[in-house]
């Protein structure tokens, strides 16, 4: 689709350490829910928040191409892997607007991040560059409502439903640290490609 011709896009951010199930189901969810024009995942440059060392770009980069390569309208960014210093998701929101200026962003978050959005860089200036969409499992927000997850009052937030998978890339990561199986974790093309590059040997 040509650059002029989007209308709805959306961001979808992470460090993808490595892309798993629940990262492809809440791409589906925001592509059928907000009927994007396209989703742009963005795998995280220097994580500001994070006290461990990522995996290098270039293979978290190839690891998102397989993870997502079934998706229709979805394009993986690598824009915050080639910004030196800190990477910041209002930054990419800024350049963003600046490329598609006709556009409508949407900033597609899973749970654990929306938990910690109050501490992002200039979190206050992000919903006026694009609308927060946060996924809200079945059995999270039974537990406790999606809102007491969240910083007060974020102007037009949409909640994205999904399915309720229990997948974390750091119980991945401990997983194959251990030698043990993470084939129902993860798609066969990026544990193939971890297995080719030995990744994740140590916890």
């Amino acid at each position: 689709m040509a650059a002029g011709t989007l209308r709805r896009i959306g961001v979808f951010g992470g460090a993808f350490d490595p892309p798993h199930i629940a990262h492809v189901a809440l791409a589906r969810a925001a592509l059928a829910q907000l009927q994007l024009d396209q989703l742009r995942i963005v795998p995280t440059g220097k994580a500001w928040h994070k006290s461990r060392s990522l995996t290098p770009a270039v293979h978290r980069l190839e690891m998102a191409r397989l993870a997502f390569a079934e998706l229709d309208r979805v394009v993986v960014d690598p824009r915050e892997t080639l910004r030196s210093g800190p990477s910041y998701t209002v930054d990419t929101l800024l350049e963003l607007r600046t490329e598609y200026p006709q556009a409508q962003l949407f900033l597609v978050l899973g749970q654990d991040q929306a938990e910690a959005l109050g501490s992002w860089h200039r979190f206050s200036e992000i919903p006026e560059f694009a609308t927060i969409c946060v996924a809200a499992r079945t059995d999270f927000t039974r537990a406790r409502g999606m809102s007491d997850a969240l910083p007060a009052e974020i102007p037009g937030l949409r909640r994205l439903e999904m399915p309720p998978l229990e997948v974390s890339a750091t119980d991945i990561r401990l997983r194959l640290a251990q030698r043990q199986t993470v084939s129902p974790l993860v798609f066969e093309p990026v544990a193939r490609y971890i297995a080719q590059h030995h990744l994740y040997q140590f916890a």
